[in-house]
């Protein structure tokens, strides 16, 4: 990597020299994870960045400490009752955290899959629709409720009241109207069960017809149907007649005896939406949940038309236009929308409504509709859109802290995150940002940089100061900060193309496009182009082709990287034949559990109405293992040891010696390789980041046997990877395709770009403004050309 050279911003103007102890946050004797004592003063109402490797302590320091205790001192200012109502918050592991402000935590934690929560109704903005249609539109229809699809059309009547003084009793009729559509109640989609996943009909029940997981031929289940005497158990069900189908399928529940036994018969339709579908799936058996993704269907509601609003909801109009249109409108259009409604009655309404649907354009997500369900966002996305709700707020010397808010983001559109981070600093606030990108670091007050390595090798802090002084400082962070990657000066000579012809998925225009194989392809474009529309939504997943995303890892708080790449496999099996025994002794999830906490580690207690507690386990101490299990040893560890050792240490540790279990080994090697050695083998998968939950997964593709797919879909692999990092990533990207492998890669980092064989950049813009082809070629030709808004950022990149 080469050096550009370039300038730091100047302070602004109101950054004298902070010396008064109440114009910092004071943190001494830090040890949360592997932060080792450490002493930091953060000054207040400044723009700090946090930086360092993957690993380093970053987010130990910023979230798990700072923003963790200033959460939990506010959750104590609570009742009992209400604290019973939120997150169970331990003191962090420090000795001193003095001028703390209210933390607002603005992370990439994906915003919950509940099919009710949208853009709309995670920012507010859909409040502010409600009471907009509320007053103008026309029919008039209700209060701001009667346009909420989370609240129900209910009418009830026949309430009794009495009057004291009379003593007379008196019947009144009082109503609940809301916009919810009844049919779908305010999803926008109608589940029904796919009955040829259910029964074969050309059997009969006899001969098995039913085919739903529980009701093989013997079980109570199976004689429910056969035994009911409702029909011939012997006919095929294509036989039965209409009411002999109807009792099958959609009897209301009927008392019966069975075997002399009393059971209630049901149709079988209600039947498997109570015992299946009403229950939580990730609570789900795994073949129970498969059998459920193969029969349950989802259908656009036939009632609503997807739009989750009833009748009289619909049906008033602001110029021709109602809040379901509203709500599925582009952001930036329907910004201007608003901006051309010319009504004084509620000027403040539409002058609020427009600055935060402006915010989103601001921000890079004007491409978004109000509708778009929440558990679709990236975690990107997620996290820009929580900070819509902070940007129009008026409060002041509030800590605000960011996770990466440049994932996600275009060279293009980091300019104006910058832009946001200095507005909330210059209104009063403390901006806590933990972050990778030069761009964003070159803006800081105050520079915190943490390391000098990963895991055990970091936890301390390197360097505190300016930014200039972070670059003549020596660390890690200020050795690479001015890296640039250079054009290749040859590129690979493709081995064949991977046709997508009429691609439309999403906002995508009939997309035609030939993507080189046998060659390392980036795909670019500014958020909301249509990248990942075109890799993830239009090339064919198939053998051999794997796509690698940053979605979160399905699992409890069990599971680790050691469960997960199946690591520990061969490290029970060499345990076992090392001392002996069975290998089921060194699984923490089974016979070698600690009895008293069951082989969580913790022990939860209920408290009732207050918040329960979680403390670690005194018996086992945390280990998870039964003592017993903790007296056999592999290489002089046990296997809580083992355990507790990062990556790049139990490499070592499984590669020769006593220890030595090649298979062990092999998985951890890939982990290494993208770049995870900081992470410890039994970490639990739900505290990993994005970028991390991303290169696990690709680790464990890796490590197959017979050396995996043969096309690689990533998406973003610089997530959250530190600048000395990304040269590691680019030299194992290289070697994939070097292996025979293709890689295609969405990704904003330009050093990925200037790396790169080929470009496919989408665009011009975003929405209905981007999903076409811009330009397709080598990155020189792409520098050379200037054409797109990605080509000027990379040539400025590069230093052309």
């Amino acid at each position: 990597m080469s050096k550009a050279t370039s300038t730091t911003p100047p302070a602004p103007a109101s950054s004298p020299h902070v010396a008064d102890v109440h114009d910092l946050i004071r943190v001494h004797g830090a040890r949360e994870n592997n932060l080792k004592d450490v002493a930091v003063e953060i000054p207040k109402r400044r723009l700090t960045v946090f930086t360092g490797v993957s690993g380093s302590g970053k987010s130990s320091l910023v979230f798990d400490t700072i923003a963790a205790e200033s959460q939990r001192l506010i959750n104590e200012t609570y009742s009992a009752f209400v604290q019973g109502f939120t997150p169970t918050l331990a003191r962090p592991e420090v000795d001193v955290l003095e001028g703390l402000t209210t933390a607002i935590i603005v992370d990439q934690q994906p915003m919950g899959a509940d099919p009710r929560s949208t853009v709309g109704t995670a920012t507010d903005v859909n409040a502010m629709l409600r009471i907009l249609f509320s007053r103008l539109g026309r029919p008039y229809v209700g209060p701001p409720g009667a346009f909420a699809f989370n609240t129900p059309s209910v009418r009830a009547s026949g309430a009794i009241t009495v009057d004291r003084g009379t003593k007379k009793a008196e019947k009144v009729t009082f109503s609940r109207t809301g916009g919810m559509c009844p049919r779908c109640e305010g999803r926008g989609n109608v589940t029904d069960l796919d009955l040829s996943q259910l029964l074969d009909d050309s059997k009969s029940l006899a001969e098995g017809a039913l085919t739903v997981p529980g009701y093989k031929a013997g079980g109570w289940n199976h004689r429910l149907y056969t035994e009911s005497g409702l029909y011939d158990p012997d006919k095929p069900v294509r036989e039965f007649t209409e009411k002999e189908r109807y009792d099958l399928l959609h009897r209301e529940p009927t008392r019966m005896k069975i075997a002399g036994i009393n059971m209630t018969y049901e149709g079988l339709l209600p039947r498997i939406r109570k015992s299946m579908l009403a229950k939580d799936r990730e609570a789900m058996q795994p073949h129970i949940r498969e059998f459920v993704d193969r029969a349950v269907t989802f259908t656009t509601c036939p009632d609503c038309d997807g739009t989750r609003l009833n009748e009289a909801a619909r049906s008033a109009k602001i110029r021709g236009i109602g809040i379901a249109d509203a709500c599925a409108m582009q952001v930036s259009d329907l910004a201007d929308w608003v901006r051309g409604l010319d009504e004084p009655s509620v000027a403040p309404l539409l002058g609020k409504l427009a600055h935060s649907l402006d915010s989103f354009v601001e921000i890079g997500l004007g491409y978004l509709s109000l509708d778009r369900p929440a558990g679709t966002l990236s975690g990107g996305e997620a996290q820009r859109v929580k900070m819509v709700r902070h940007l129009g707020s008026s409060l002041t010397d509030v800590t605000y802290v960011f996770d990466e808010p440049t994932i996600g983001l275009h060279p293009h559109d980091i300019a104006r995150m910058n832009g946001l981070l200095l507005r909330l600093r210059d209104k009063g606030n403390t901006v806590l940002v933990v972050e990778h990108k030069p761009e964003v670091i070159a803006i800081a007050d105050h520079v915190v940089d943490l390391g000098p390595g990963a895991g055990g090798a970091g936890g301390t802090i390197c360097f505190e100061g300016t930014v200039e002084g972070l670059r003549a400082a020596g660390t890690l962070t200020g050795r690479h900060l001015d890296d640039r990657v250079g054009l290749k000066k040859t590129v690979r000579e493709p081995t064949g193309t991977l046709p997508v012809r009429g691609a439309t998925a999403h906002n995508l225009r009939g997309v035609d496009v030939d993507i080189p194989l046998g060659a390392l392809v980036a795909v670019t474009g500014v958020a909301g182009s249509g990248k990942s529309s075109l890799v993830h939504g239009s090339i064919p997943a198939g053998a051999g082709v794997v796509s690698v995303d940053q979605a979160p890892i399905r699992g409890s708080r069990r599971s680790n990287p050691a469960t997960y790449t199946g690591l520990l496999d061969p490290i029970r099996k060499a345990f076992a034949k090392a001392n002996g025994v069975k290998p089921a002794l060194f699984s923490a999830n089974s016979e070698g559990a600690c009895p008293a906490c069951g082989g969580a580690g913790v022990v939860f207690t209920d408290l009732a109405m207050m918040a329960g507690t979680a403390a670690t386990c005194e018996d086992c101490e945390g280990k998870r293992f039964d003592a017993s299990v903790l007296e056999y040893r592999l290489g002089g560890r046990d296997i809580s040891e083992v355990l507790a050792m990062p990556v790049s240490e139990a490499e070592e540790f499984f590669a020769a010696g006593e220890a030595r279990t090649p298979a062990a080994h092999r998985i951890l090697r890939r982990l290494a390789d993208v770049g995870l050695g900081y992470l410890t083998l039994g970490q639990p998968l739900t505290t990993l980041s994005g970028g991390e939950r991303q290169r696990l997964k690709l680790a464990t593709h890796l490590a197959e046997k017979g050396g995996g797919p043969s096309v690689y879909v990533l998406d973003e692999p610089t997530a959250g990877l530190h600048l000395a990092d990304v040269e590691q990533l680019l030299a194992l990207l290289d070697r994939l395709v070097d292996s025979g492998a293709s890689v295609i890669v969405v990704e904003h980092h330009q050093a990925v770009m200037a790396h790169a064989d080929w470009i496919i950049d989408l665009g011009p813009g975003a929405g209905h403004d981007g999903g076409r082809i811009v330009f397709e070629g080598t990155p020189a030709d792409l520098v050379a050309a200037r054409s797109t808004l990605t080509g000027e950022h990379l040539a400025e990149y590069v230093g052309s």
